[in-house]
């Protein structure tokens, strides 16, 4: 069992996800924007972070790139839908700000898992 930061500004996405990685017996803690996840991630242990791209307030490669300074190691996945235009591109540039892992919406409940196993592990 992981504890892992979740920031995705949709509440409906969020909620889904939580319920997926709650039933694959990991612990989840919520934000809502990138501000929230890096306040959050440094008032507790986080073993991985998941955080959207696309988001109000703090976007997700700011969020990537802060998280990356403050913790090295921490194993960090973006997620993006391409927002209104649909561009996945984001999700090429989240690996350059320092994502270990990419993946683009709508996941799959399994690969999602998966993925965040694999990365635990490595």
């Amino acid at each position: 069992m992981a504890t892992l930061l979740l920031i995705e500004d949709d509440l409906m996405v969020r909620a889904t996800l939580r319920q997926i990685l709650e039933r694959a017996g990991h612990v989840v803690i919520e934000a809502d924007h990138g501000g929230e996840g890096l306040s959050k991630l440094e008032q507790q242990h986080i073993d991985l972070m998941i955080t959207d791209i696309i988001m109000p307030e703090k976007e997700g490669i700011e969020t990537i790139i802060e998280a990356r300074r403050r913790h090295p190691q921490l194993p960090i996945m973006a997620i993006s839908g391409g927002g209104r235009t649909r561009n996945m591109d984001f999700l090429e540039v989240a690996r350059q700000a320092g994502a270990d892992s990419t993946m683009a919406k709508p996941l799959r409940a399994q690969q999602l898992v998966d993925e965040i196993d694999q990365l635990l592990r490595a």
